[in-house]
């Protein structure tokens, strides 16, 4: 019998240079994305600017049920008016709307090689908004971050927004606040082409790599026969795969799709194993920013600008649904807004 050392071995001599160059393309994304100027920073919304602004924070996000996980706040009366919202207007008055972003996550939100650009499906979303604020989307200032850190850079008022694949969860709403559910996806998992598992139930004794501080990757305790292994991004997990030294990816539909677009000797598999409805991440205490981000959404669905992105971006996985319908009723102080 062949050991997995040489399994893998054989894998990796099997891949061409389509495959090499796939590889060495998310190795430039992830030098790109710890060094270039867009990917960070400079003047974070901190909770003192806004004071020191004479904007008083909102009331911090109520608990919910996990039956109400997906229920954000209603937009307010002046729906995506960005004069009639003060956490708009500190916004404006900075110049810029500060967002937390993969810069590896190929057709979600990754920068592209030749442009330089951080481009996808989220950045899409993300654009809307700046459009909505500041009448264009150059007013982006984008913060490259890892799933690990999306909810600890809205904790501490780095950034405005986060939308990074950012699965909206019960526990995730006990520390920040999201917007209505603007896309829906789900776990599955990329194996090699030649693989004859058909779904995460046939990966018993495998390693299968997943970013560490997800969902993904706590969900495999659900399955105690496959050897988990963490990363600290998906694009790790990638090189990890074709080095042979894991065995499969698990992830998000979207995620896996960018991977099998990158690796022609790679496949999804399976039915999902889970329903991941992606939020726009907010701070608690920013609830109007996520009252005005809901109408920049509701429009964007109704518009379509959310179709066209999403056939854009995703086409590869089938034609554009219907938008995913916006839930409300959350309020800030628990009840109905």
């Amino acid at each position: 019998m062949r050991t997995r050392q040489a399994v893998g071995e054989q894998r990796l001599a099997r891949r061409t240079a389509a495959a090499r160059c796939a590889a060495a393309v998310a190795g430039i994304v992830l030098v790109l994305a710890g060094c270039t100027p867009s990917g960070t920073v400079t003047q974070p919304p901190t909770q003192q600017a806004s004071a020191e602004a004479g904007v008083q924070p909102a009331p911090a996000a109520a608990t919910e049920t996990c039956s109400d996980l997906t229920q954000s706040y209603a937009p307010g009366k002046d729906g995506a008016d960005p004069d009639g919202n003060a956490a708009v207007q500190r916004i404006r008055a900075r110049g810029a709307l500060v967002v937390g972003v993969s810069a590896d996550t190929l057709l979600m939100g990754s920068r592209n090689p030749i442009t330089g650009e951080i481009e996808g499906f989220d950045v899409d979303m993300l654009a809307a908004v700046s459009t909505a604020i500041f009448g264009d989307d150059d007013h982006l200032q984008f913060r490259v971050i890892t799933s690990g850190q999306r909810i600890e850079v809205l904790e501490n008022h780095e950034v405005d927004l986060v939308a990074r694949a950012f699965s909206i969860t019960c526990e995730r709403w006990t520390q920040i606040a999201f917007s209505a559910e603007y896309f829906h996806a789900g776990q599955k998992v990329l194996v090699p082409l030649d693989s004859d598992a058909t779904g995460i139930d046939d990966l018993d004794g495998r390693r299968v790599c997943a970013p560490e501080g997800t969902t993904t990757i706590e969900r495999l305790a659900d399955y105690p026969g496959v050897e988990a292994v963490g990363a600290q991004t998906h694009t790790q997990c990638l090189v990890l795969f074709q080095q042979g030294k894991v065995d499969a990816i698990t992830g998000d539909d979207t995620i896996l799709a960018g991977f099998a677009a990158q690796d022609p000797y790679a496949k999804v598999v399976g039915s999902a194993i889970s329903d991941e409805p992606y939020g726009i991440g907010a701070a608690a205490d920013d609830v109007e920013l996520v009252r005005f981000v809901n109408a920049v959404l509701d429009e964007v669905k109704a518009d379509g600008r959310w179709a066209a992105s999403y056939e854009r971006w995703l086409g590869a996985l089938g034609d554009a649904p219907e938008p995913p319908e916006s839930v409300y009723g959350r309020s800030a102080r628990g009840g109905s807004s």
